[in-house]
């Protein structure tokens, strides 16, 4: 597989200086000791492509005996995407899956009509001081898709396609892009990248898709001679093919897809375009008629403003 480096912008011409249309700075949440940076949703932007919530979480390392406990919680409407660059979580679900994720696997949850799952640190982590740096990410699903059957699905790290040249190395998590496809299934047209970028190397953005961002995880990068520094996540305009510099080793996150095929409404952990769907998934929640999940039945998450029961 070759690059096709699309052509350097001009400086000085109108269109070299608006190729990126939005600049989002995520909202920082320390959660006692750990930190997560939330880019979507924001008021700038909903949704990028499919995507409607991206997080980084960390990095962070944990002081020996301690871990990451995230309690059962539900879903509805979408999937939830993680991937991780360090650390380990151990995932459980209401369908009965356990698996480890580890850097570079992905672990794929369709929620569809509902689900439930937990995140925790596994006990060999807690052991030497539990580390987590990665991120997480919700796909909403189209509407012919929202109450499809719930299922989780994992790929370790071999399985994805990868591309190493010219200074730049580019894993494929979901979709298609640079003319390689990933195995993990995903319901709409969309691309997932992480990309890890030599210093002074050129990253093209090809323009196969309406709707396209660039998350810096790490480093900086170029577009336009204008310079974007971590902790960013940059939308582009539509239509124009773009080149990403990186001034030194930098890590971003690829991600996009064709529009949705409507607004979609998000509260908690809940996407739906319907705003009745939503209130129905509230109710089921609060009167416990989601499933369990087997293994960590004995923690709950409480709705917002509701008392644990």
């Amino acid at each position: 597989m070759s690059w096709q480096p699309g052509s350097d912008p001009i400086l000085g011409e109108a269109k070299s200086c608006n190729l990126v249309e939005t600049v989002i700075v995520p909202r920082v949440r320390d959660l006692g000791g750990f930190e997560v940076r939330r880019a979507l949703p924001s008021q700038q932007r909903q949704m990028i492509g499919p995507f409607i919530f991206f997080d980084q979480a960390g990095p962070t390392e944990l002081i020996t005996g301690e871990g990451i406990d995230v309690r059962p919680h539900p879903h509805i409407g979408l999937a939830t995407v993680t991937y991780l660059f360090d650390g380990e979580m151990r995932h459980l679900d209401s369908l009965g899956s356990e698996q480890a994720i580890r850097p570079g696997d992905v672990n794929w949850m369709t929620a569809g009509k509902g689900i439930v799952h937990s995140e925790r640190s596994p006990e060999s982590q807690r052991s030497r001081g539990a580390k987590l740096f990665g991120i997480q990410s919700w796909v909403a699903l189209p509407k012919q898709a929202e109450e499809s059957n719930p299922g989780f699905f994992h790929h370790e790290g071999d399985d994805l396609p990868i591309l190493d040249a010219e200074g730049k190395r580019v894993r494929l998590i979901a979709g298609s892009l640079y003319g390689l496809t990933s195995p993990v299934k995903t319901a709409t047209d969309m691309f997932y990248a992480d990309a890890v970028l030599g210093a002074g190397s050129k990253l093209p953005i090809p323009a196969d898709h309406e709707e396209r961002g660039i998350y810096i995880v790490d480093g900086g990068i170029e577009i336009a001679a204008e310079h974007f520094e971590a902790g960013r996540l940059l939308v582009l305009r539509p239509g124009d093919e773009i080149t990403a510099i990186a001034r030194h080793s930098s890590r971003i996150m690829l991600l996009g897809g064709e529009p949705m095929d409507g607004p979609r409404h998000i509260w908690w952990n809940f996407v739906s375009s319907s705003k009745e769907r939503i209130d129905q998934a509230k109710d089921d929640w609060k009167q416990k008629r989601f499933d369990t999940v087997p293994g960590d039945e004995e923690e709950f998450t409480p709705l917002p403003g509701q008392e644990i029961l």
